[in-house]
């Protein structure tokens, strides 16, 4: 009747993919639905993307680009997990596996010098960053929190902190001479191939990017930040939160914009240790010590130099001269600056609003602080947040309303800085992007250390978006409105269309709006306040950011948002929630046996799943197991199942004991389908009866080490051991698979 493709990740949730699974497979088979695996984790896409030269015998299926084939097809149903997002140092700890491993893959070289290392480095490239959600979001977002949690979240809500109205807590951003205010954007006549360029001062052109094909309707835009305006910029702000005695911190996304953020956070920390760099520049530059790892980067490259101690010391003179920084972990005396990744906006962000606008100091006490937020495209949707919680308070998770979202992201819209059409300006001259026919689309003045970039989004998926906005505004009653800046290029392009678009589908009845960022966001909390619901349509950043921000608001995290991915072509992507793929929860689970990752997202990315098959399948029997496994989702929630973060306690082996009795139980409890019912009566009356000797069979194994055999290429037999500890719960299971 339907195959559910079940994807194999990474860390935390592989982990949990091994205990669920089973449970997912055998309740399936009842409906006639195969549930299948396919291996997109770092590890295995490393050896794809070495397919061609390794040893027959060390080949892996490509299931990305498998994946990504099928989701251009009416019957894609792929339950998509959290994956690595891989960052260099991931990747080379997961080459470094696999070689011990004995696959024969070539070094990862920084800087290669042969044609081989080029090739091999060009591979490792393609599996860096977001490799995975642009090839299987070949549709727009559809994201907000399922009633069971949202309806928990009310009943049991988080903790808010307190709110001042003399809080000193804002946002800084850049009022010039950022990404926002130079943007530039053209909507393509016709198909082209354009290309990037960089012309000196003497005429002399530099190629940037050869080609870059484009579709009729397609909008293209390019940009530049100014390196001097953003360390004037910056200086000024490590200047004026020491004045306002608050904590200095930045905020920014260099998971996502990885060639741009990065180099952002070097100049910041450049410019609040500007003093040392004044001084021994030359040495920490020639030494690679720039900034952009972050000050641990600095700190640990130290040990290089000649002069390390004498260096050390005035960094540490600098961290007492200057404003107080912001700590991610004060225990540890890990500050703001010291590793880019920790510190993503659209995380800490409304980690920050939720505890009353304080970050951390040195000392472990919450205090004030300046967010530093360079590019002002988005800077203004916190502050307004911040102000209307100075003026109202914090929300309140027991009354508030909800702020689903619809997002553009399906073919690759981008609206970040995409790797490989952003650049560090090596000199003076004009950027400009030119068609086939030479005429130039769009020129920017450059100096050297600029950062120009350009990004691209189709005009399908616009059409496609504002058509699932309209949908949702009717099947939800709620209004919608398109978060869209007039003073953005960009966004009056996409604006036009959304215009257009609107008018060929029907809006009667519907309360469709377009807001400029911050009138929406006033718009949205205004309505929170009065528990009254509102549809963010947002483009591919905001979608990112809000889909954190509010729920971290709403629910205490995101992780809990049900995340569909409806796809152009008529299939569907149903993603399991945020929050990384948590590596301290593997960490804890090698040293204690106690697995804290909550499932959550799993229960309800997989009801969905099955719903597709009775929508387009007929297929009723889908339909009841999705509702069932929704009441047990609930059960799970309310009965205080969910995993424990202390060894001991239930942990996700457990969460998953729980779901699967009360899903047993739910049907048979239904009365649409008779043999159903039959069938699953005896599963549950043997869950019921073995509840307290399963429960202690998975408690009991807590406590001690674990050998997974691996971390990013762990043994399938000994995690198999780990996570399915219970006999008695699997004997049943196993008897269920038919």
């Amino acid at each position: 009747m339907g195959t559910i493709i079940y994807t194999r990740t990474d860390e935390a949730p592989l982990m949990a993919t091994y205990s669920l699974k089973p449970v997912v497979e055998a309740f399936a088979s009842t409906a006639g639905v195969d549930v299948e695996t396919r291996d997109i984790s770092l590890a295995a896409r490393t050896l794809a993307a070495f397919n061609d030269v390794l040893p027959e015998d060390q080949r892996v299926n490509d299931a990305l680009a498998e994946l990504g084939a099928l989701a251009k097809t009416p019957d894609a149903n792929t339950v998509k997990l959290p994956n690595i997002s891989a960052s260099v140092p991931q990747l080379k700890a997961t080459i470094k596996e696999l070689q011990a491993a004995g696959y024969e893959l070539p070094d990862y070289h920084e800087e290669p010098s042969t044609d081989e290392e080029r090739d091999a480095r060009a591979r490792y490239d393609s599996v860096k960053g977001s490799a995975v959600n642009p090839v299987l979001r070949e549709g727009n977002s559809d994201r907000r929190a399922p009633k069971a949690v949202k309806n928990f979240a009310r009943k049991h809500p988080h903790t808010m902190g307190e709110w001042s109205k003399d809080s000193k807590t804002n946002v800084s951003t850049m009022e010039s001479d950022d990404f926002r205010h130079n943007e530039q954007s053209v909507v393509l006549d016709n198909d082209d191939e354009l290309r990037i360029q960089l012309v000196a001062p003497n005429g002399e052109t530099t190629v940037l990017k050869e080609s870059l094909p484009v579709l009729k309707g397609e909008i293209v835009d390019g940009t530049v930040l100014s390196a001097k305006a953003l360390d004037t910029f910056l200086r000024a702000q490590v200047s004026r939160a020491k004045a306002e005695g608050v904590l200095f911190s930045v905020h920014l996304k260099a998971t996502m914009m990885k060639v741009s953020d990065p180099v952002i956070f070097g100049h910041v920390v450049r410019a609040y240790f500007h003093d040392v760099f004044d001084k021994y520049g030359e040495e920490l530059l020639a030494a690679g010590l720039n900034g952009e790892n972050g000050l641990g980067a600095i700190l640990e490259g130290l040990s290089e130099l000649d002069n390390e101690a004498e260096i050390k010391d005035e960094f540490d003179q600098a961290l007492k001269d200057n404003a107080a920084l912001a700590m991610v972990n004060s225990h540890k005396g890990f500050t703001n600056l010291h590793v880019p990744s920790d510190v993503i906006i659209d995380a800490s962000m409304p980690a920050m609003i939720r505890t009353s606008g304080h970050m951390w100091n040195a000392d472990d006490k919450e205090q004030d602080t300046l967010a530093v937020i360079p590019d002002s495209s988005y800077a203004g949707v916190y502050q307004a947040v911040i102000d209307d919680c100075r003026e109202n308070g914090a929300f309140d998770p027991t009354t508030m309303g909800t702020v689903p979202n619809v997002g553009l992201m399906a073919q690759k819209a981008e609206e970040y800085g995409s790797h490989d059409k952003t650049f560090v300006m090596p000199s003076d001259g004009k950027v400009q992007v030119v068609d086939k026919s030479g005429t130039v689309l769009m020129e920017h003045d450059v100096e050297p250390n600029d950062i120009w970039r350009a990004c691209q989004t189709k005009d399908i998926p616009v059409r496609n978006w504002v058509g699932l906005a309209v949908e949702r505004a009717r099947l939800s009653g709620m209004p919608a409105v398109f978060w869209l800046d007039p003073k953005r290029a960009h966004d009056n392009n996409v604006r036009a269309k959304v215009e257009e678009y609107l008018n060929d589908e029907d809006t009667d009845g519907l309360d469709i709006q377009i807001m400029d960022p911050v009138a929406a966001t006033k718009y949205s909390i205004d309505r929170i306040r009065k528990g009254e619901d509102t549809i963010s349509v947002t483009g591919n950043v905001l979608r990112d950011y809000l889909t954190d921000l509010f729920p971290i608001m709403e629910l205490g995290t995101s992780a809990k948002m049900l995340s569909v991915v409806p796809l152009i072509a008529g299939g569907g992507l149903f993603e399991t929630g945020a929050g990384g793929s948590a590596p301290k929860h593997v960490q804890q689970l090698q040293e204690e046996n106690h697995l804290r990752w909550d499932s959550l997202g799993e229960f309800l990315a997989l009801a969905e799943s099955f719903r597709f098959f009775a929508r387009k399948d007929g297929n009723d029997r889908a339909g009841i197991l999705a509702d069932a496994l929704d009441k047990a989702t609930e059960s799970v929630l309310e009965e205080g199942h969910s995993p424990s973060r202390k060894v001991n306690e239930i942990d996700n082996r457990g969460s998953h004991f729980y779901l699967a009795l009360g899903w047993a139980q739910a049907l048979a409890q239904q009365t649409d389908d008779d043999d159903l019912a039959a069938a699953f009566k005896p599963i549950a009356d043997a869950f019921n009866e073995k509840k307290d000797q399963i429960a202690e069979e998975l408690l009991s194994v807590q406590g001690s080490e674990v050998d997974l055999g691996g971390y990013y290429w762990p043994s399938d037999d000994k995690v198999n051991a780990v996570m399915r500890p219970s006999k008695t719960f699997n004997t049943i299971i196993d008897d269920l698979h038919q």
